[in-house]
């Protein structure tokens, strides 16, 4: 199910997602509830499942980030310490092979973009773009093949997701996307 797509653009961070929920059975509903959200100063874009989305919305803490700390190693340790929390208070986490499993997706903050995996590690790509989802792989060609022309972020996404709902039937309109603001950026 889903695909996501974040992408930078003069350091902010824009997340777009699709509406399809599918099943096990590959059944699909389109859903009210959106798979991209802000929240304080982050903007986050999930797949793997509406529960982990809706903890990451409703439950999760955001922690403080200290001044002395970088952004990567403040996702790596004190945020990650804090979503592996709030998933397993929740009952939300797994342990396979005694490792904590969570789910994916991407989180926008500072003027970056970021795609946590389901075992916590935290990814920085070299692209200004990143995508998660079943639909990810067309994301991502779309976003390569669109690089030369001149179309604004939203466009881009926009471009992206259609791509993806056009080779993935896990993938449905209607779109949302969000961003983080040009004061947060700055932080």
């Amino acid at each position: 199910m889903t695909c996501i797509v974040g992408l930078v653009d003069n350091k902010i961070v824009y997340l777009g997602g699709d509406s399809a929920g599918v099943a096990a059975d590959f059944t699909r509903t389109l859903r009210r509830d959106h798979k991209v959200f802000k929240k304080a100063n982050m903007v986050f874009g999930f797949t793997t499942s509406f529960r982990m989305g809706q903890l990451l919305q409703y439950n999760l803490v955001i922690p403080r980030h200290h001044s002395n700390v970088s952004d990567f190693a403040y996702l790596c340790s004190v945020f990650s310490d804090a979503l592996i929390k709030c998933f397993t208070e929740k009952n939300y986490a797994e342990v396979k092979d005694n490792q904590i499993v969570g789910g994916t997706f991407l989180v926008g903050y500072r003027g970056k973009l970021y795609k946590i995996y389901s075992d916590f590690q935290v990814a920085h790509s070299v692209e200004s773009y990143n995508s998660c989802g079943s639909g990810d792989l067309q994301a991502l060609g779309a976003l390569r093949a669109l690089e030369p022309y001149k179309l604004s972020a939203v466009e881009r996404i926009k471009r992206a997701l259609a791509t993806a709902a056009h080779f993935s039937a896990a993938v449905a309109p209607p779109f949302r996307i969000v961003k983080t603001s040009t004061m947060e950026r700055n932080q």
